[in-house]
């Protein structure tokens, strides 16, 4: 069995030390010779790093690590061309200047890596451009983006602070139409879709293909790759927990998969989570140990008081289009980073129903959500008051089932004031939900 990738987002790395890799070539064949300008919007965890660092290698004509993989017997011409590769989530952040300065940093890096002389030190623009321009006189140049959205994300809950670094992005971005001539390839990952009127305004030939149906499964693993490439660790795991196989794969589907980014309602398993589950072969929620959702949470506090619905609201098409920092659309940023996915389409009113898309994350979220609402201390996990619910209403204990139940209410700031009893309407929802009832508000 090959070593598990956790991680570990270099693909040279994973090729060449024999770790796990799930064949997603012939995606990324469809990708590169579809097209010139492409946005791709996943939550995290979901494998965007690794998909850069694979376009990266194909683009550096790098054709001895793909030995064996779909995108080797293709018609792929492997030419070598100049890359520029920008992770926006290690760059610093704070300020729009500090921004400013790191990205002209990872620029001149590059202008170091090809030994071309820099001529501008200051001018954004004026650095980025001659960079390309000058790159191109080796070949045509190939520029992929990490976390694009990273410096709004920082500050989305200080909206002034996350406009003056989307002047600070847009600024840069603004500077690749113009070289399209030099460019022979562009790819801008992140989490959010923020809209291309504020963002991208200049760029119109931008291919947004987070919803594309062609593109569902290109990150992410669908079944038919947990049941041939994964298989051997899923018997791993199914000797591990005593299951038989069919209810080993019934378990991890019901923990870990239903992320659907389609109408085409294309499913997958998000990787993060599967391949801890490989390696610790325990059902647990992983991706929340990792990646707490705090701004999140304080956008849920802040645009809503009522979290008994989350699941039962239609949105609309153009709501994933319409997201900018002065109009958050909650249930849109809910579905782009993953904590809901698309439940259904109605093609005659153009909505979508989102729901959780599994256990792991309907758990753990709404937890995070208790716990924030009913303002429990640090270390006071709502998990611990829960298996005391359940312990007290199993044994019948009703005076003490009501005291544990205080205990989410007991610390709710007098300060704070409540119009509406949605308010603790919704904590009651939530643990009771969380208790395994199905609930009706």
């Amino acid at each position: 069995m090959k070593k598990l990738p956790i991680g570990i987002q270099t693909f040279s790395d994973i090729i060449t030390d024999n770790y796990l890799y799930i064949d997603k070539t012939q995606r990324i064949y469809q990708l590169i010779t579809g097209g010139k300008i492409f946005f791709l919007s996943r939550p995290r965890r979901f494998g965007k790093s690794l998909l850069i660092s694979t376009l990266e290698a194909i683009f550096k004509g790098r054709k001895e690590l793909f030995k064996n993989l779909w995108i080797e017997k293709s018609d792929w011409v492997w030419d070598e061309h100049p890359v520029i590769r920008i992770d926006f989530a290690g760059l610093t952040l704070t300020t729009p200047q500090e921004l400013k300065q790191a990205l002209i940093a990872r620029l001149f890096t590059i202008y170091e890596q090809y030994q071309i002389e820099i001529t501008e030190r200051d001018d954004l623009k004026q650095v980025f451009t001659n960079l390309v321009t000058q790159l191109s006189n080796i070949k045509k140049v190939v520029l992929l983006v990490d976390e694009y959205d990273k410096p709004i994300i920082e500050h989305i809950d200080n909206p002034e602070a996350a406009k003056a670094n989307r002047e600070v992005i847009k600024q840069f971005y603004g500077c690749i139409k113009p070289l399209d001539e030099y460019l022979k390839f562009v790819f801008l990952t992140g989490v959010s879709k923020f809209s291309q009127v504020s963002i991208f305004s200049d760029l119109n030939s931008l291919q947004d293909i987070s919803m594309d149906a062609q593109y569902a499964d290109l990150l992410g693993i669908t079944q038919d790759e947990l049941e041939s490439t994964c298989a051997p660790y899923i018997e791993k795991l199914s000797e591990a927990q005593d299951l038989s196989l069919r209810d080993t794969y019934n378990k991890v589907k019901y923990w870990y998969n239903g992320f659907n980014f389609s109408q085409a309602n294309i499913k997958v398993y998000n990787p993060f989570s599967s391949l801890l589950l490989f390696s610790k072969l325990v059902f647990r929620g992983y991706c929340f140990a990792t990646a707490t959702p705090t701004f999140l949470v304080k956008l849920i506090k802040k645009n809503t008081d009522d979290l008994t619905n989350l699941e039962q609201k239609l949105i609309s098409e153009k709501s994933f289009t319409r997201f900018d920092i002065d109009n958050l659309n909650l249930l849109a940023i809910l579905f782009q980073t993953g904590y809901l996915t698309i439940a259904s389409y109605n093609e005659k009113m153009e909505s979508y129903q989102l729901c959780y898309p599994n256990y792991e994350v309907k758990q753990a979220f709404l937890e995070e959500l208790l716990e924030s609402f009913s303002y429990l201390r640090p270390q006071q996990p709502s998990s611990d008051y829960i298996f005391q619910l359940i312990t007290h209403l199993t044994a019948a204990n009703l005076e003490d089932f009501i005291d544990t139940l205080k205990v989410f209410f007991a610390n709710i700031p007098y300060s704070i004031q409540l119009k509406q009893e949605k308010y603790y309407q919704s904590i009651f929802h939530t643990l009771f939900t969380l208790l395994g009832f199905k609930i009706q508000a």
